[in-house]
């Protein structure tokens, strides 16, 4: 297999290039092949495996087709970065850096090559867990909508390069550019193994790892690669428990070496921020490029741009001005003119290059395959193979000049004036109703007097179970949707669809014995995209899919103009369930920073003017629901952790914003109503002032596979009101064991007083089975009577 024939150019980085580009396929082949593998019987891996690398071939084989017609037509522009199920996941694999009870899994690793059954299966193993043994950890990729598997490392681990996938990629297309997470960021993001000591922390195995780095990168060099990206987005935070000094001062360790070879050559990215600092420690080693973001970052000042003059003759920067998270085509003209005010500032044997801000992996492929979308905004829109175009014209303009691209920059202006003027991006009476909101509007009854009044009102036991609010969704309810939606079902049919999986779910919740019970939002294919698609000022799209983690892929959706509610949303589908139970019921909501945090959002207003509109509609439909006689309202703000900055001295600004606009959601309730509020994917020690001021009466989170590691910093604060941590590890496909949950269930009683204290999974269930959800939520209702149980017999 040979790739597209490129201009050749081993010692200059390519003016035009990208951080990265998506993996799942433009109709998710990817995810489909992957969880056929995961379904195959012993006797069918092989098979299964097979039909699984044919179809990252192919999906590779079109990528380096599409990209090299778009415009990355040289040596290295095109990145090599496809994995299975996750970047980190693959390095950690690579490196044999894998936790004692993946013993097994690393023995595999390191007697079978990376493309066999057998290595793919070790390495989902350690990616999804299997009976007892707990998968890595989950988190966001910073402050984006990715995950990443967790590390584990400790004075244990052994690293050694055991093979890579990816060799088998470069082997394939040698003029591609491999990228590896880079050693500090990688330490950076472990988590100290259980057995590690208290005072042990990964990065202090940096000398230990960059053997086996350096064994990775002579393995790529010995297939022929010119340049190695090495990703480093760690060091545009400054959230680590370590000192700046010396996170800077192991980069300089760590590229002095891994850079001191002639080739392949090293280029470090550092995105989602800016990093000047760091910058200037990798100018002072032998690094070839440098990438920095100018989008969630600044673009360097006349002095910086000076100074590394100074040391980088013959070295490139690498510009990362088009933004490689969100959809909004980007202002050609005013980079071009800051790119040409930059060169001006920097030595002539400095090689200016211009790139994405970040990977495209947070965005879609492809805005012309959404044709059903309106023309005029889908002209506003930039998914991955538009950002390459972008991309490539900027670059058409450093190489021959701004009257080379006078027509691209011309169109570009054009488009953009159209959509300031488009009459939905700005509305009076919605302008009108934000600029009237008082801090009063933001605030509810004294907790001590709520709490009162919901104790009356509710009558619930010690210790409340209940679930996140999603139950699995099987192929009907999706066919039922998509019939729908393709006006192959009538309405009426639809909605009695719905209505009899809502009896299901709430007959399943009875008979299991929860406390409080939710409907189970059959309705809803995605828990933003729902709202979107009843909300003005929001698009939903057709074939955006982005990937979560693994094989979970998710439809964004697009806010492009002021939201308004037209009509109440949950009211119709809470209240029938109501109807069918004399048990509690909650009304489920998704709140307005995690409506924003997993959309593509409008950048031409400030985010805190967007998050009072949706505070706004939703307050509307919590008094619907309360009106409507539902007593416990859900507003779900799972992503309140993810969107919190990287700097910390950005922090108190988005805390006032976003926490305001829950606030302000939730501030018009009664003093009877329970407002509950949903956390996950979190480091909930760094928020937990945040979940105070929230003032849910409340809150749950996830917590089980940290094992109730949060629960401390949360009791230390004072935490009043009360929590529900998770018990059940919903990402995992096993059936946690009473035992297992009333431990859990035990710590949390320990660390909290037993009266603040819900019972509930980490998440919604919508991704699992009937079968094992109702198998755990046996078991989580054993659980808590038991704790129950024994929490009455301690107190007589």
């Amino acid at each position: 297999m040979k790739g597209p024939s490129l201009t050749m150019s081993t010692t200059t980085f390519p003016t035009a290039s990208i951080l990265g580009y998506p993996r799942i396929g433009e109709h998710r082949e990817l995810k489909f092949a992957l969880e056929k593998f995961w379904k195959s019987s012993p006797e069918d891996r092989d098979s299964y495996a097979a039909e699984l690398h044919n179809t990252a071939d192919a999906l590779s084989k079109k990528r380096n087709d599409t990209l090299s017609s778009l415009g990355l037509d040289q040596e290295a522009s095109i990145p090599e970065d496809f994995c299975y199920y996750d970047q980190i996941l693959d390095l950690v694999c690579a490196l044999g850096a894998t936790p004692d009870r993946f013993a097994a899994e690393r023995d595999i690793l390191a007697h079978h090559s990376p493309e066999s059954a057998e290595a793919l299966a070790a390495q989902f193993t350690i990616a999804r867990g299997e009976g007892d043994r707990a998968a890595l950890g989950l988190t966001k990729w910073f402050d984006s909508n990715y995950h990443y598997l967790v590390p584990e490392i400790g004075p244990e681990t052994q690293f050694e390069f055991l093979g890579s996938q990816r060799l088998a990629g470069v082997e394939h297309y040698p003029h591609m550019r491999p990228v590896l997470v880079g050693p500090v960021t990688f330490l950076l993001l472990s988590r100290a193994s259980e057995s590690a000591p208290d005072d042990f922390h990964p990065l202090s195995r940096l000398d230990d790892v960059l053997g086996a780095y350096e064994d990775y990168i002579a393995a790529l060099s010995s297939v022929g690669v010119s340049w190695i990206q090495c990703d480093e987005p760690a060091l545009v935070s400054d959230r680590w428990s370590i000192p700046r000094k010396d996170i800077l001062a192991a980069v300089k360790r760590a590229y002095q070496g891994l850079a001191a070879t002639a080739k392949p050559r090293l280029v470090v990215a550092l995105s989602y921020g800016h990093a000047a600092d760091a910058v200037d420690v990798l100018a002072e080693t032998p690094v070839a490029a440098v990438h920095i973001d100018t989008v969630r970052g600044r673009w360097p000042s006349a002095e910086e741009a000076q100074r590394w003059s100074q040391s980088w003759r013959d070295r490139t920067l690498v510009i990362g001005a088009v933004s490689g998270r969100n959809i909004w085509r980007a202002d050609l003209s005013g980079i071009f003119n800051n790119l040409e005010h930059l060169k001006e500032n920097l030595h002539e044997d400095v090689h200016l290059a211009v790139s994405t801000s970040t990977s495209l992996q947070h965005v879609p492929y492809d805005v012309s395959l959404e044709t059903s979308l309106d023309p005029d905004i889908r002209s506003w829109l930039a998914f991955a193979h538009q950002k390459v175009e972008e991309v490539a014209i900027l670059a058409r303009g450093l190489n021959e000049g701004k009257a080379a691209i006078a027509s691209q920059l011309e169109e570009n202006q054009a488009i953009l004036a159209a959509r300031r003027a488009h009459p939905g991006v700005h509305r009076a009476d919605i302008r009108q109703r934000t600029a009237a909101i008082n801090e009063a509007d933001r605030h509810r009854a004294p907790y001590p007097e709520r709490l009162a009044a919901q104790e009356k009102a509710l009558n619930l036991p010690p210790l409340p179970t209940t679930t996140i609010g999603s139950f699995p969704q099987t192929s009907d309810i999706r066919q039922a949707r998509a019939a729908h939606r393709r006006g192959d079902l009538s309405t009426e049919d639809y909605k009695a669809a719905m209505r009899k999986e809502i009896h299901h779910v709430i007959r399943a919740q009875e008979e299991v014995g929860l406390d409080v019970l939710v409907h189970g939002e059959a309705e809803r294919n995605d828990m933003v995209q729902y709202f979107a698609e009843h909300f003005d000022g929001f698009l939903t799209t057709t074939h955006g899919w982005v990937q979560s983690y693994g094989s979970r892929c998710t439809r964004p959706s697009i806010l492009w103009g002021d939201v308004s509610r037209p009509a109440p949303v949950t009211v119709e589908w809470s209240g029938y369930a109501a109807s069918l139970t004399d048990h509690v019921l909650k009304g489920m909501l998704t709140g307005p920073v995690t409506i924003m945090a997993w959309s593509f959002v409008r950048e031409d207003i400030p985010w805190s003017e967007v998050a009072d509109q949706l505070g706004l509609v939703l307050r509307d439909e919590i008094k619907d629901l309360e009106e409507a006689g539902v007593g416990v309202i859900q507003v779900d703000e799972p992503a309140i952790r993810e969107l919190l900055p990287l700097r910390s001295s950005e922090e108190g600004e988005y805390l006032r914003w976003s926490v305001g606009a829950f606030r302000l959601a939730t501030g018009g309730a009664r003093p009877e109503t329970s407002i509950h509020t949903h956390l996950c994917y979190s480091d909930f020690a760094t928020v937990v002032d945040a979940i105070d001021r929230l003032d849910a009466d409340v809150t749950s989170i996830e917590a089980s596979r940290s094992k109730m590691a949060v629960l401390p910093a949360i009791a230390e604060q004072g935490f009043e009101r009360q929590l529900g941590p998770g018990v059940w590890d919903i990402h995992s496909p096993r059936v946690p064991s009473v035992a297992e949950i009333g431990g859990l269930i035990r710590r949390a009683t320990h660390a909290l007083d037993p009266r603040q204290v819900w019972v509930n999974p980490d998440c919604g269930l919508k991704t699992r089975g009937w079968e094992e959800t109702t198998a755990t939520l046996k078991n989580l209702v054993e659980a808590t009577r038991l704790a129950r149980q024994a929490s009455s017999t301690n107190s007589r």
